[in-house]
């Protein structure tokens, strides 16, 4: 009888053994909401299914991405491949620690190549690209008899629109500190953020104006008219009747909003209507071991059946000129995120962005505080 357990016991063992997992792993950092995650992981199982060999180490990082992604390279054990910004890439790209990619096909759009790139060459193949339009509440602007927006207003057509749509109930306007939002505003008018161009005139008059829009015309809410409630919450409270976000913000209107609403380009400028352009996408580690499955991953992330893939939740708008926007849901202009896209510029990124955009909103504090000049 012991004789047959122990024989059993090493057929399980030889069993077990035969069954050793003996694929290539290859890891894989991003960020990303539930909705989203949702959506890659079938992504990654698809891709596993079709490259036996290789198994997929998906580590999902909600929160602080970017400080846990450079202490991972800090401490050896990056990941294969990486999710990555813009912002962010020139930190890892003059670091050296991105491995440097051929550039694809002309299917992509040419700014999103240009905003995965660093001194002329490309460290990510893009996902997505980031832009900016006016959400608008058509519902309000029927109420109050304001002709919706159109693509060619200017600065004074949007100033006067957003003057009347305000009362003592509503903002014509979004306001937010953040110098990702008011951007566009100098960039329009040719100016910038960076140290070189932020005191030229263009860029001082710009941001003025800005600054004006909540304390002189008092067409955007002070901090102490939002309180806690962020600017998307008062677009969907219908307190404001134009609010200044991007694609993001979509598969949350089309569940929440309870009123008619589409978008419009941003306003021109003395310069055209010029917004910010950035882009996220998928890198590969330099150090990584397995660079040949890594490619393999960023193909199969970036090739179209995954974009449309991603594109189908409104959350995105795509970096391949193949993959269709369209999906029948609001808003009904979306074809707006397609046609900014050449008149658009990648945001003029530096390896000390961060600290530049963190000195800006404390330079710029009391201004649009206080209504202080600049």
């Amino acid at each position: 009888m012991k004789k047959i357990l122990l024989l059993l016991l090493l057929m399980l063992f030889l069993c077990g053994c035969e069954l050793k997992d003996d694929r290539t792993v290859v890891q894989f950092a991003s960020w990303g909401s539930k909705s989203e995650i949702d959506i890659l992981k079938p992504i990654l199982s698809d891709f596993e299914k079709e490259n036996s060999g290789i198994k997929v180490d998906f580590m999902h990082i909600p929160q602080n991405y970017f400080q846990k992604i450079h202490l991972l390279f800090a401490s050896n054990t990056a990941p294969d491949v990486i999710f990555i910004n813009n912002l962010y890439l020139p930190i890892y790209a003059n670091a050296g620690v991105l491995e440097e990619l051929e550039q694809p096909s002309q299917t992509f759009y040419p700014q999103a190549i240009q905003a995965m790139s660093w001194k002329n060459k490309l460290y990510a193949i893009p996902r997505d690209i980031s832009n900016l339009v006016i959400f608008y509440n058509k519902d309000m602007f029927k109420q109050k008899g304001v002709p919706y927006p159109n693509n060619n207003w200017t600065f004074d057509d949007f100033l006067k629109t957003a003057q009347k749509l305000t009362d003592k109930n509503t903002f014509g306007i979004s306001f937010e500190e953040d110098p990702y939002f008011y951007l566009p505003y100098l960039m329009s008018n040719g100016g910038g953020i960076l140290p070189d161009e932020i005191s030229k005139p263009e860029s001082q008059d710009s941001i003025n104006f800005y600054a004006d829009l909540r304390n002189k015309y008092h067409v955007a809410p002070q901090k102490s008219e939002s309180a806690s409630a962020t600017m998307a919450q008062m677009f969907l409270q219908k307190k404001l009747g134009m609010y200044l976000s991007g694609r993001w913000m979509i598969p949350k209107f089309r569940e929440t909003c309870e009123f008619d609403w589409d978008i419009v380009e941003f306003p021109r400028g003395t310069k055209g209507s010029i917004v910010q352009l950035d882009a996220s996408g998928w890198a590969i580690s330099k150090s990584s071991k397995h660079k040949e499955e890594a490619l393999k991953l960023v193909n199969y992330l970036s090739s179209k059946t995954s974009s449309e893939r991603f594109v189908k939740s409104g959350l995105i708008v795509p970096a391949r000129k193949d993959v269709s926007i369209y999906d029948g849901e609001k808003p009904e202009n979306a074809k707006v995120f397609i046609n900014i896209i050449e008149t658009s510029k990648p945001t003029p990124t530096t390896v000390n962005y961060k600290e530049i955009t963190d000195k800006l909103k404390q330079d710029t504090e009391n201004l649009f505080n206080k209504n202080i000049m600049y």
